[in-house]
């Protein structure tokens, strides 16, 4: 298994997400529990388990954010930093299940009260929505589309400074974003990101070179770095036919066979300070079947060969 032992944090947070419809609230706080149920323990041999509570979700404007849920994920995220920087300092390696993409800015804030991080974002988003890009007095932002923005330092206060952290959390030149889909499409969400020094592998480039190429490339972009490195995995990096239980599904994805060969060379190296798992929906697979799939992938991603 993993090289150390580790803790997993069960973190059920929707709350970066927009409702699809009014009344909709979105069903990315279950998935801790439905891929326990799935077999996330066996797979993963956590030494042990901590629960966060389920904040509660709403959908409407509030009081000095433009962020929807923007309060109540800064409180979330301070209580899952606290147990990341435990987990560092007793020298475990926290996976972190979530929930939605807010909960990278929890994640990174808690490592970097312990030391300077790079990140490999994989995601089949770049999440780059900043305002720069768009205009908050016409729309509420949602937050699991900004994680990446917000964590390098683009966006409200209220989610790019922490509490004993230098801001930004990660800076541009330490990250490298794998698997955007939509990057080269002429009405691109955020082409701004093409424009920073965040390396990018995007899902093309990806699918083309392979996983031993892509993890590869990745690695001599953080040899160069030189740092101790997070991962984020959004499961929406995967094709929609492949994993169509996800808050934004889209094609195409990378091969889940290149995807264990990258999550596996990442995490058994002793630089690899975590993982986080986010925007799997439990409400999309109602008999299960996705969630047993992620878990399979995720075991062959820790498992030693």
């Amino acid at each position: 298994m993993l090289p150390r032992n580790s803790v997993l944090i069960r973190a059920p947070s929707n709350l970066g997400l927009r409702p699809l419809r009014p009344g909709h609230e979105p069903g990315t706080w279950r998935a801790p529990e439905a891929l326990t149920k799935a077999g996330l323990l066996h797979a993963l041999s956590p030494a042990r388990i901590v629960d966060l509570p389920r904040p509660k979700y709403e959908s409407g404007e509030q009081a000095g954010t433009r962020l929807r849920n923007g309060h109540a994920i800064r409180i979330f995220n301070l209580m899952l930093a606290d147990a990341v920087l435990s987990a560092l300092r007793r020298e475990e390696f926290p996976i972190v299940v979530g929930g939605d993409c807010s909960i990278l800015l929890g994640a990174l804030a808690g490592v970097r009260r312990n030391t300077p991080v790079s990140l490999v974002h994989i995601d089949g988003h770049s999440d780059f929505r900043h305002p720069g890009n768009y205009d908050p007095s016409i729309m509420l932002g949602a937050v699991a589309g900004m994680d990446l923005a917000l964590a390098t330092g683009r966006g409200e206060k209220l989610l790019t400074e922490w509490p004993s952290v230098p801001a930004p959390l990660v800076p541009d030149e330490y990250v490298i974003q794998i698997g955007e889909r939509e990057a080269r499409e002429p009405d691109f969400a955020w082409p701004d990101v093409n424009d920073t020094a965040i390396t990018r592998i995007d899902v093309f480039t990806a699918r083309d070179s392979g996983g031993e190429a892509m993890l590869a490339d990745t690695k001599e972009v953080l040899n160069r770095i030189d740092l101790p490195y997070w991962v984020h995995f959004d499961v929406d990096v995967l094709d929609q036919a492949v994993m169509p239980a996800v808050d934004s599904p889209g094609s195409p994805g990378i091969d889940p066979n290149d995807l264990s060969i990258l999550l596996k060379g990442l995490l058994s190296s002793p630089r690899c300070l975590g993982l986080d798992i986010t925007i799997f929906d439990p409400d999309l697979d109602p008999d299960g079947a996705y969630a047993q799939l992620l878990v399979s992938l995720l075991r062959d991603a820790v498992a030693t060969t």
